[in-house]
């Protein structure tokens, strides 16, 4: 039987991904296709699988990358072939998102759908700026209205003279290119020029941008802001100053690259994320088995007359673990063997599959290890590992002593092109740091930077601008050897620490104004994974 199609039509939310739905991420899991617009948070691909074919539809001011009624046709094209499709539209996909009118096309045409609402700008944005909507004593009610629409224009749906008058706090969605009118008219049908005003760029994400003023200033204080804005005009205004709280984040204004393997990216990201920065997750590694699972299903058959067992990443715990229960066996299959992690973050992986570490070094060092196990003559070591690790912890091992076997657990391989133009982001200067936690990621990242073109630039002349911060000593090196400059070392080899490093490098700075964040159109836009 022929595989029956659905269309979700779900809103992703006002730029943080943080704001994006239970229900929203339970959809991309199990999409074939998703059909996206611009601004799009870049993280939330990373909920989709990674065979789902993306494809952009974005609309910027005055450039389309497909008219709607095309973007009609695609859904219910794709949805006819039997694909599990999200629609993927910024904030709430019916507030003046033109959801129900993908709806009402489906409908027509007799394929399933539901929609799936999302964290509207019109309530997010104000939030993120420190401005409620309502207030007791200040606003009881609020209006959100289209700026789109040309308030000059002789025939209009937007009844400015009503609106003026209709509630305490005003909301205009999609305003900033029509401010002067929308001004002009809120001032011809009785606003007080001293009304406060607010114009929010980017809001909820790290190029967050708020100009306050009056209807009397606003023009000038705003000129030269750039869309996606977001105007709130109302006494609530007036309570930003003590509520802000979003831009007062370490790390606020700051676009910090992620080149962790795809499964990796959402844990830095979300760190990165939870200080103000905007990560920007582009996985410039990928992990896959082994070749041969020979050699790790024989040192797995024998796990018990092992003394010890290494592990120096989550990496090569969860490999570990998922050919562990592959070949029928849990916990109960290690004996008497004790086990090692090289630092709390793989001491967390461990727990995480039912293990806990006997031995994690104070230094978070693959140098410490040796040491801080004790006596190693005569003893059984089994290193579980990835295929272009460095053997030089085995080797130290074995100066003791030890008796290691080293077996490649996972393979870690250039990940394939990004969707979006890396080099082209380095070219604009829209990345302020790069946080590197591997020397696997150090080297996939030199090899997308590095020009195919014979005088082309560098990797180290693309990261000339920006800050290059690593995990610890062995990345760094790794970086060094490659001719990258390394700007920050976390003292602490963790993703807490190298983030924590980064906030105290990197003080805080306003964001840029660019239209350089999100999914925009050209060649950054995402075709197809």
């Amino acid at each position: 039987m022929a595989k029956k199609g659905i269309v979700y039509l779900v809103g992703a939310g006002p730029g943080d991904p943080g704001l994006f739905t239970l229900k929203g991420v339970e959809c991309l899991r199990r999409a074939d296709v998703v059909v996206l617009d611009r601004l799009i948070p870049p993280r939330l691909l990373n909920y989709a699988r990674a065979e789902a074919e993306l494809i952009y539809v974005g609309k910027a001011s005055g450039a389309h990358a497909m008219g709607q009624r095309d973007i009609n046709q695609l859904l219910v094209d794709k949805a006819r072939e039997g694909h599990v499709v999200v629609r993927l539209k910024g904030g709430d996909p019916l507030l003046f998102g033109r959801g129900g009118e993908e709806a009402m096309a489906l409908a027509q045409a007799g394929i399933p759908f539901e929609i799936v609402p999302g964290v509207s700008s019109a309530l997010a944005v104000p939030a993120y700026a420190g401005i409620p909507v309502t207030h007791r004593g200040l606003a009881a009610s609020f209006l959100v209205v289209t700026g789109h629409e040309d308030a000059a224009k002789e025939e209009k749906q937007v009844q400015w003279d009503n609106i003026a008058r209709s509630a305490d706090t005003l909301v205009v969605l999609m305003g900033l290119e029509n401010l002067e009118a929308i001004v002009g008219k809120l001032l011809e049908f009785g606003k007080s020029p001293e009304t406060p005003i607010a114009v929010i760029r980017g809001g909820t994400t790290a190029r967050q941008e708020t100009i306050t003023g009056t209807l009397g200033d606003i023009l000038a204080k705003a000129r030269g802001l750039k869309p996606p804005a977001v105007v709130v005009v109302g006494p609530v205004v007036s309570l930003r100053g003590p509520l802000r709280w979003f831009e007062d984040k370490p790390l606020f204004g700051r676009r910090v690259l992620v080149t962790r393997a795809r499964e990796q990216a959402p844990g830095l990201s979300d760190l990165l994320a939870r200080e103000g920065a905007e990560p920007v997750p582009i996985p410039t590694i990928e992990i896959v088995p082994p070749q041969d699972y020979g050699p790790l299903d024989a040192a797995i058959a024998r796990l018990d007359a092992y003394d010890w067992v290494i592990f120096t990443s989550g990496n090569g715990v969860s490999s570990f673990s998922s050919r562990l229960r592959a070949l029928g066996k849990d916990a109960r299959a290690f004996g008497r063997a004790k086990i090692c992690a090289v630092g709390p973050a793989t001491g967390a992986a461990l727990e995480r599959v039912g293990l806990r570490a006997d031995f994690v070094p104070v230094e978070y060092l693959t140098g410490a290890i040796p040491e801080g196990l004790g006596i190693l003559e005569g003893r059984r070591v089994l290193l579980p590992r990835a295929d272009i690790a460095s053997n030089q912890l085995a080797e130290d091992l074995r100066a003791g002593g030890a008796q290691v076997d080293e077996v490649v657990a996972y393979r870690t391989r250039p990940a394939k092109a990004p969707a979006v133009d890396l080099p082209a982001l380095f070219r604009a200067g829209d990345v302020d740091a790069v946080a590197l936690a591997s020397p696997s990621a150090v080297k996939s990242l030199v090899i997308s930077l590095t020009s195919k073109e014979p005088e082309g630039p560098s990797a180290a002349e693309h990261l000339a601008r920006t800050i290059v911060a690593c995990i610890g000593p062995v990345t760094a090196q790794t970086a060094r050897e490659l001719g990258i400059r390394v700007d920050v070392i976390a003292s602490e080899h963790t993703m807490e620490g190298l983030v924590q490093a980064l906030s105290q490098a990197m003080p805080r700075g306003e964001p840029r104004r660019n239209d350089g964040y999100g999914i925009s159109s050209g060649t950054n836009a995402p075709t197809a994974a």
